[in-house]
Formats: C-alpha cells, structure tokens, sequence
C-alpha cells in the first residue's frame, strides 16, 4: 500500500502539475493529426482475436447500473435521472384508440435524460484543458452547440472490444484500511497500489496495450448497502493524480470505475477540480467509463482466479454527444 510520501504532490500548486504531467503523457499527433480515436487506436484487429480466445465458460455478465427514476443523479450540473414516459399502452390497445387494424395493438415509449446518468464513456470532447481539446484543437472549434462536431461518441461505436482486466483494489486493500472489501472515500489509488493489486491477482491481471482496465474501489456496493446520499459527486475513493504516467506507460486503451468521477474526491489538489480528467482525456485521448457496476464481475474472478475477460462495451453513437450511456458485456 502507498502513503503520501511515495507520490509527492505541491497540493498548493495544480496548474504546475498540471502542466509537468499533461507535457510527459500528451499524445497529440501521435496517431494522425485528424484522430478522433486517442488511445481507443491501441485496439488493433489481433487484439481483438486476442481477447476473444479468453471466453472459456461462456458466462455473461452486464457491468450496467439501471438506467431509471431511481438513479444516484442528484441535479449537480443539471444531471439528473432518466425519465421514463410510455407513448402507447396496453390500455390504449384495450380500449382500441390506437387505429390499428385486426386486433393489433401495441406500446410505446421515450427516455428524456442526460447521456452521462448512468453507466457511460466520457468521449474526447468532454473534458479540455487551458481551452484546447484533444490532439490541441481550440475547444470552440471542437464543441459547438450542434454538438461535438469533430470527436463525437458516434466515431467509436466500433472500437471497444478488446481484452477487459479488473483490479479489485476495493477487496486487496479495504480490510487493512478498516473497510473491508472497499476503499474509504477520500483512497487516492496510486500506482503502487495498481502494482500491487496486479502482484496479488497474479499473471491475469497484467495490463498492457490495447487493455479496456476497469478499477472497483467497492463505493457502488456500498452505496447499495446506504443508500445513494452523495454517491454521485460526493466523496469517494478513486485514481490518484500521479497515476496517469502509469496509465500511459502501459499504453491501455480506456478506463473505468464503479465510481461517479473516476478519480479521488476530494481531489488531492486545494483547489482544483478533476485534474486527472484535464490530463487524461484532452491531452492523452484516454476515453474514461464512470458508473460501471463491477460487483459481480469481481465475485466471479475472485472465484476462478481469472482476471481477463472479453469486453464489448460499445456506446450508442448519438451523433455530436460529448459521451454516452453503455450496457458493458464481459463474457469469460
């Protein structure tokens, strides 16, 4: 486990460190100066066959929260839960108002909601720093109010399928810190902490190009056990700032939590909000999965002792979108 000193950290000073790790991860130009991909461009057709040859048992299991009324969203930022309203009943088929011919009758509904309610990808055009989004276009050029005209979710509806790894760090390190099975809010997850989560999970749970990592600290179940509260913006475990070398050392593909912000929060900065996101999805074109339920998948590694798995966790393509719900699928 890390303590504070290993990772030191000018918590008075954001925009230098900031600027120290956006400078030593960027990845702009490094596919192609039109790129709407970043990192997804790590998935290449082999690493596709390669994560199919790890499906075994054929067991499914959906990394999706609901998508309903009931949701963590408490109107931060004007989020709020999806709302759910039927167009056409059964009622209105009983009662035979529908003008259908023959009997036939039929239902109908829409969802009204924000695209990040719930389990979703944050896409490139979501986050930009010091007014620059990814590949160091100008933000205003990038994400008008038509939508994000130049790396919308809609150009990655094919690209996430590749090997899926899980680091339960909730389960390695909760019951040292008085929590068993998950992290404390407030756990900045660190590089040696992903290090040692790899260490103790064994060889399959290497992550290295190409991988979709996903990360449990464990904050979902206990927001299932208490009850939403602050589940989404409050206090919670998450990455560590000094993570994101690590990240793109290993040259991983995309990145996901049971978390709301995927990073620590409170942030380790006095005053900065998501430092981690500023760095990685604008300046590393790291694509970043929040809300994923990660629970039952980590029951089922910890049983057989497998930590690799295939992933298809593709987005609906809303054209324009900044990000997008998914229903992830991890399949052993």
């Amino acid at each position: 486990m890390s303590t504070a000193h290993e990772h030191p950290l000018d918590r008075a000073n954001p925009l230098a460190a900031i600027e120290a790790a956006a400078a030593a991860v960027r990845n702009w130009g490094r596919w192609r100066d039109e790129d709407v991909l970043g990192t997804l461009n790590f998935i290449d057709d082999a690493k596709r066959a390669e994560a199919a040859g790890l499906i075994r048992r054929g067991t499914s299991f959906s990394l999706a929260q609901s998508f309903d009324g009931d949701g963590p969203q408490n109107g931060w930022r004007r989020r709020t839960n999806p709302v759910h309203t039927m167009l056409d009943t059964g009622a209105d088929a009983a009662l035979g108002n529908q003008g259908f011919p023959h009997g036939l009758g039929g239902a109908d509904d829409v969802v009204s909601m924000p695209l990040q309610a719930s389990t979703q990808w944050d896409g490139l055009g979501h986050i930009f720093d010091r007014g620059l989004a990814w590949n160091g276009r100008p933000a205003e050029t990038v994400v008008t109010s038509e939508g994000d005209l130049v790396t919308g979710i809609e150009h990655t509806k094919d690209s996430f399928v590749s090997r899926g790894v899980l680091l339960d760090v909730g389960a390695l390190l909760g019951a040292s810190l008085g929590t068993p099975g998950e992290l404390p809010d407030g756990y900045a997850i660190t590089p040696d902490d992903l290090d040692a989560t790899i260490a103790a999970q064994g060889p399959s749970a290497a992550v290295g190009r190409g991988d979709l990592l996903l990360v449990r600290t464990g904050r979902l179940a206990r927001a299932r056990r208490e009850g939403w509260k602050d589940y989404a913006g409050g206090p919670s475990a998450g990455l560590s700032f000094t993570t994101a070398g690590w990240l793109h050392s290993r040259e991983v593909a995309g990145v996901a939590t049971d978390t709301w912000g995927f990073e620590v929060r409170p942030n380790e900065f006095d005053d900065a909000f998501q430092p981690l996101h500023q760095i990685a999805i604008p300046n590393m074109g790291l694509s970043i999965g929040e809300l994923w339920d990660l629970d039952a998948l980590a029951g089922d590694c910890s049983r057989d002792g497998r930590f690799d798995f295939f992933l298809v966790a593709a987005p609906i393509p809303f054209t324009g979108a900044v990000g997008a719900p998914v229903n992830p699928i991890a399949i052993k």
